[in-house]
């Protein structure tokens, strides 16, 4: 099963991903965390996606589509993967699908986490996040609830990287659902909801057979 999981930052695509990688067994591909793992190492693929990330940008097409090849030709995603992060544009979504043709592979499900921009926005400045796990919390949390790890705030979190993080998603990454939703495999589902109720919904739509019909699963719009 291969799965694309889409959603603006702060939409909990995180957090929909561990439950997805638990239940299926496949792996998680993360972009993001696998650029701040190069920046981390300050390996020269991390020196350039550094001052790109911290400024709230995305890094070339070259480099992701490179760094996603790598990954999809590993063993562990043989069964399947669920891809988190990536493509961002319809370029990438271009390219992608042709790196998809030349593995021998397909997507089953594109899942999309739909949250309004002014909850993003108060989600995401002052998460914090565990260097070591990757799980995001919010402000004022002591420290991991798996690992114990200082929780640490990432610099695309930065109150000054937020707002252009959305705005480049609104305008650069949207479209390319249209994208997907050509071949009819989006899933729209209301990330407003409580994380069970979200998680429900998410594991019901990738289990859905990709047989021609778009799957929209909205959680209950919230009252006054």
């Amino acid at each position: 099963m291969n799965l694309l999981l889409y959603g603006a930052p702060g939409s909990g695509k995180g957090t929909q991903a561990n439950m997805l990688r638990s239940h299926f067994g496949i792996p998680h591909i993360a972009t993001g965390d696998m650029l701040r793992a190069e920046i981390q190492a300050g390996t020269e693929l991390g020196r350039k996606a550094q001052p790109i990330l911290a400024a709230g940008q995305y890094v070339s097409d070259d480099i992701m589509i490179g760094v996603v090849r790598h990954r999809l030709g590993e063993p562990d995603c043989i069964p399947g993967f669920i891809m988190d992060g990536f493509p961002r544009t319809v370029p990438q979504a271009v390219a992608l699908d042709t790196l998809m043709k030349e593995l021998g592979k397909r997507f089953d499900r594109v899942i999309y986490l739909k949250v309004p921009v002014d909850e993003l926005l108060d989600r995401l400045s002052g998460r914090l996040v565990c260097p070591t796990c990757q799980r995001t919390y919010p402000p004022g949390t002591p420290a991991c609830q798996v690992d114990g790890s200082s929780l640490v705030q990432r610099e695309d979190d930065r109150p000054e990287a937020v707002r252009p993080r959305i705005e480049i998603y609104l305008e650069k990454t949207v479209p390319v659902l249209d994208h997907y939703r050509g071949g009819r495999l989006v899933s729209e589902i209301d990330g407003r909801g409580t994380i069970e109720e979200i998680s429900r919904q998410v594991l019901l739509a990738a289990s859905s057979p990709s047989n021609g019909e778009v799957a929209r699963r909205a959680a209950p719009e919230k009252t006054a």
